[in-house]
């Protein structure tokens, strides 16, 4: 009697642990889907210093629930489409708004568009990416610039440089004088890493990159001086690592174009 009550509390435990397993990516994703709102809300009040690094988390969470999600053997069709919407909301309608907030709503409905674009093209990056067969996709690259990388584009931007355009910009100042590079800089980092979210220039994947990293404390004590240089130039070091991923890809096909070219006088040689 008390060993069949000991198997059936074994069990229990057993299932339930089991189903917290299969809940945490789900929860993660919630989590990145709470910091787009964050980011939405206190955009929305004008206080972009703290608006910001919610993009940032959000995009340690997206990391993190699809690795989980991986290791533990627990990916679901409901997991992948919560975590598309999550990212529509955190990498697509959080960055258009922290950088209407910015500076973009002063420009009027050049900065409506501008917005809407941005959010459109990372909607579709999305869907482009969910249709994609196990047959299509390369491991090592992305086709487009990932979403979560076009967004902390804007997120490192408005982190560097958090005060925001107060004094509105008229299209005929546009066409009459120079504008404010805060009102041209918040265009530009939405349709820059809009254009290259639906692109076909494909940008490296990190997941296929071995560093070399054995298991050692080494390992650890490099991870620890990263995240300490982060914290203490914070705001520099985002965005070097922003803007740093995003000419990565033309630096890639400059290299890739410069290999070929000498490998071709070699053999014509």
């Amino acid at each position: 009697m008390l060993e069949r009550f000991e198997a059936r509390r074994v069990g229990r435990e057993a299932r339930e642990s089991r189903r917290g397993i299969f809940l945490l990516p789900s929860i993660l994703t919630v989590g990145n889907m709470f910091c787009g709102y964050a980011c939405v809300v206190y955009s929305m009040l004008g206080e972009l210093e703290v608006a910001a690094p919610f993009i940032g988390f959000a995009i340690v969470l997206d990391m993190l629930d699809g690795r989980i999600a991986r290791l533990t053997g627990t990916t679901t069709a409901f997991g992948l489409e919560l975590d598309s919407l999550a990212d529509v909301i955190s990498f697509g309608l959080a960055p258009a708004v922290l950088a209407f907030a910015w500076g973009l709503g002063e420009l009027g409905r050049i900065g409506w568009a501008a917005g809407f674009m941005y959010v459109s093209a990372a909607a579709m990056r999305l869907a482009r990416f969910n249709i994609q067969t196990p047959s299509q996709i390369d491991k090592r690259y992305f086709v487009g610039m990932p979403s979560p990388p076009a967004a902390g584009v804007a997120a490192a931007t408005v982190f560097a440089w958090p005060t925001p355009l107060t004094q509105p910009v008229h299209l005929s100042h546009l066409l009459s004088e120079p504008a404010p590079w805060q009102a041209l800089a918040a265009v530009g980092v939405m349709l820059i890493p809009g254009a290259l979210m639906v692109s076909t220039i494909r940008f490296r994947s990190f997941r296929t990159i071995n560093f070399g990293w054995g298991r050692s404390y080494r390992t650890l004590l490099l991870f620890a001086l990263f995240v300490a240089v982060i914290y203490a130039l914070r705001q520099y070091a985002l965005l070097v690592l922003a803007y740093g991923y995003l000419l990565s890809a033309f630096i890639g096909m400059a290299w890739s174009r410069f290999r070929a070219r000498r490998s071709g006088h070699s053999t014509a040689g």
